[in-house]
């Protein structure tokens, strides 16, 4: 390339043992909810990656053993040979790029629950596993910590086999049993795998060896490390016995990946992280003791952090595993000078909250993500356009601005109209929300690529009713009205028995507050019966502004659902230090003037409480009425997308809009009979 381009230092190639990646990018290890089930849609997965630039590709967490079987998810799983072909989708996948492949082979212990083996649950020592399941786990004795390095060895075998030119020692997230021989309230032996820390780092070392022996010729072995718990004294710290740590291994991997514990911690959502390369204060050492190179992440999305990075010292290579899910082509996009066409990860957790729900993986920026296979999507191709047709997207939220621009780059005519006065619809509103600034990223990039095309007219203060649709003389409409929160306490809670709201009570939903309305002096009650984010981010701003808060959700938690964005205990303890009252297990049973009454959940034992006003974050409507006054209009198309079709989060906007894009003037019944390909279990007899 070009010595003109100021990044071509990200695009120098590193040796890393054996083999050499061809620039710094490098896509750390993560889940997609596909591996060992749906081989063929990761190979797609990962093979995009490398398509996009990446030198480095991994895969996830690859159990080695049926004693770390982490059923039901969909991770890696490398137990025997008849795991290989699965795995060789993979490695095919991202060599046919150039790429390197790397596999993170893991002994889950504790974390794992084996529900499908049913096998034993190994340990350091003896304790409970770190899941709800009832279940303990058993000390390992030395026979099975021989036993635990020959599984390691041999998987090391077999995923060299598999085509792998990087093979991982996993020590990280508290989930492996090398990180939990390592921290002393996992490890309490006494014989010499505990005690000092050299005693607890020796089962690391072992495999670090075992590896290198193995498969060092051939593969480079790399050492995915945890620096850090983020508990202070309560844990490991980096500048203490994370950095001894570095010490006792300096120069034994061949490649040091460097991040914090737990997995919380790692993958920080933007509201609770909102910087970039939040990870280099404990990264930034690690170098000064290893001459081996150094891959880190922070969520890394600027092309001159990643430059002053390597500058700095502070890592060889650029790692990442969500921004790589939000643009598969960042290196691509950096090396052909087109870095204002990166999709900016958000930070939202919506690809983690996929892995937690054993479900494939979605991203709220890149809608095709995890459809590479199954539907044949491209992140950055789509299908040009079939006729001169003209077309018009009502609404500029999430999915109008995803169909607007899709269609756009199809080569149609795209007439975009927005009612308000900006584009942006919900994500516009909601990153004015505390710790949602990124948000705004969403309709940051799809207005950025309308605004230089050619075939677009983008209006905004544009409320369109029949008649004026009907002037405009377009054909072929998609409706992105939105919705719009209830104000009559309908939930999921109440469908039953709804809330009894006195006439006189004052109630707002989070559209008001949303368009800046407050409410008036007080205690406010918020009632979350939505459970993910937002209920949480609107108590935080009223008890910022000086509010006295009253937090009720008929959950046992606060914002619930983002357990599985791995914010939820973020999210409560923010309310706690905040003093908001966080009363659970309670359903909003009326509301009057001044008071406000809830039962509990499973008794029905009612409370009454002082209540000024009540902001009810429970359902919402759809706007229909233009679609519906549209239905008779003759129209050649007419779809309805995004939340006027299905209230749902962001990422299910964005999907909507970006596949009516992809299936307009297709047929339907070809789109409907494709809707995407599945991977079926092949019945042939197991010979074994």
């Amino acid at each position: 390339m070009s010595d003109a381009n100021p990044y071509a230092l990200l695009f120098e190639p590193v040796r890393i043992g054996p083999v050499t990646a061809r620039n710094r990018f490098y896509q750390v290890p993560h889940c997609t909810g596909l591996g060992h089930v749906r081989p063929r849609a990761d190979a797609a997965v990962r093979g995009m990656k490398a398509e996009g630039g990446w030198a480095v590709v991994s895969n996830q967490e690859t159990e080695i053993h049926p004693t770390s079987d982490l059923s039901p998810y969909a991770e890696g799983r490398l137990w025997d040979e008849r795991d290989i072909p699965a795995l060789r989708l993979m490695t095919d996948a991202v060599h046919a790029h150039g790429a390197l492949a790397a596999i993170q082979l893991a002994h889950n212990g504790n974390h794992a629950q084996n529900l499908l083996t049913r096998a034993p649950v190994l340990a350091p020592s003896e304790m409970s596993i770190d899941t709800s399941q009832p279940k303990q786990a058993q000390a390992m004795d030395k026979a099975d910590i021989r036993e635990f390095r020959r599984w390691h060895r041999d998987a090391a075998l077999r995923a060299r086999d598999a085509g792998f030119d990087i093979i991982y020692v996993y020590a990280g997230h508290n989930m492996t049993l090398a990180h939990h021989f390592m921290l002393p309230h996992m490890n309490q032996r006494s014989d010499e795998y505990g005690g000092s820390l050299e005693n607890r780092v020796r089962l690391t070392r072992e495999l670090l060896e075992d590896t290198h022996e193995a498969v060092g010729g051939s593969c480079a072995v790399a050492f995915r490390f945890a620096i850090d718990e983020m508990m202070g004294a309560d844990g490991m710290q980096a500048a203490e016995e994370g950095r001894a740590v570095v010490e006792l291994l300096s120069d034994l991997p061949d490649l040091w990946d460097v991040n914090v514990a737990n997995w919380s911690n790692d993958s920080a959502t933007t509201r609770f992280q909102p910087e970039d390369g939040y990870q280099n204060a404990f990264l930034s050492h690690v170098k000064q003791m290893t001459r081996k190179p150094v891959v880190g992440v922070g969520r890394l999305t600027s092309p001159d952090m990643m430059l002053s990075m390597v500058k700095k010292g502070i890592v060889d290579l650029i790692g990442a595993a969500r921004p790589s899910i939000a643009d598969p082509f960042i290196p691509k996009k950096i090396e052909e000078g087109r870095v204002d066409e990166i999709r900016e990860c958000i930070g939202c957790n919506i690809c983690v909250s996929s892995d937690n729900l054993g479900i494939p993986i979605r991203c709220t920026q890149n809608p095709t993500m995890g459809e590479e296979w199954r539907r044949g999507w491209h992140p950055e191709i789509i299908a040009p356009k079939e006729s001169d047709a003209e077309t018009l997207v009502i609404g500029g939220g999430p999915a109008g601005l995803e169909c607007a621009m899709q269609l756009a780059r199809r080569g149609y005519q795209v007439t975009l109209a927005e009612a308000s006065s900006e584009f942006g619809g919900r994500v516009a509103k909601e990153s004015r929300l505390p710790g949602l600034a990124a948000w705004s990223r969403v309709a940051d990039h799809r207005l950025n690529d309308l605004k230089q095309r050619g075939n677009v007219q983008l209006f905004t203060d544009s409320r369109l009713d029949g008649e004026q649709v009907a002037e405009l003389g377009i054909e072929h409409v998609f409706v992105a009205t939105g919705c719009h929160w209830r104000k009559d306490g309908i939930g999921r809670s109440t469908q039953r028995h709804p809330t009894i709201i006195a006439s006189d009570a004052e109630v707002l939903t989070p559209d008001d507050i949303l368009n800046g309305t407050l409410p008036p002096e007080g205690p406010v009650t918020i009632y979350d019966d939505d459970h993910i984010y937002l209920a949480g981010v609107i108590a935080e701003k009223l008890a910022t502004a000086g509010y006295q808060v009253i937090f009720v959700t008929p959950e046992s938690l606060v914002s619930a659902y983002a357990v599985n964005t791995l914010e939820q205990s973020h999210i409560q303890a923010r309310l706690i230090e905040l003093g908001v009252d966080i009363r659970c297990n309670q359903v909003l049973t009326a509301l009057q003037s001044d008071v406000a009454r809830i039962g509990c959940a499973f008794t029905g034992r009612e409370t009454d409480f002082p209540c000024a006003s009540t902001v009810l974050v429970t359902e919402r409507r759809r706007e229909t009425a233009l679609y519906n006054t549209l239905k008779g209009a003759g129209l050649k198309t007419l779809e309805l997308i995004g939340d006027a079709a299905s209230p749902g989060l962001i990422v299910d906007a964005v999907f909507a809009g970006h596949r009516a894009a992809r299936d307009f003037e297709r047929p339907k019944a070809e789109a409907d009979k494709d809707w995407f390909r599945r991977e079926i279990i092949d019945l042939a007899e197991d010979a074994s």
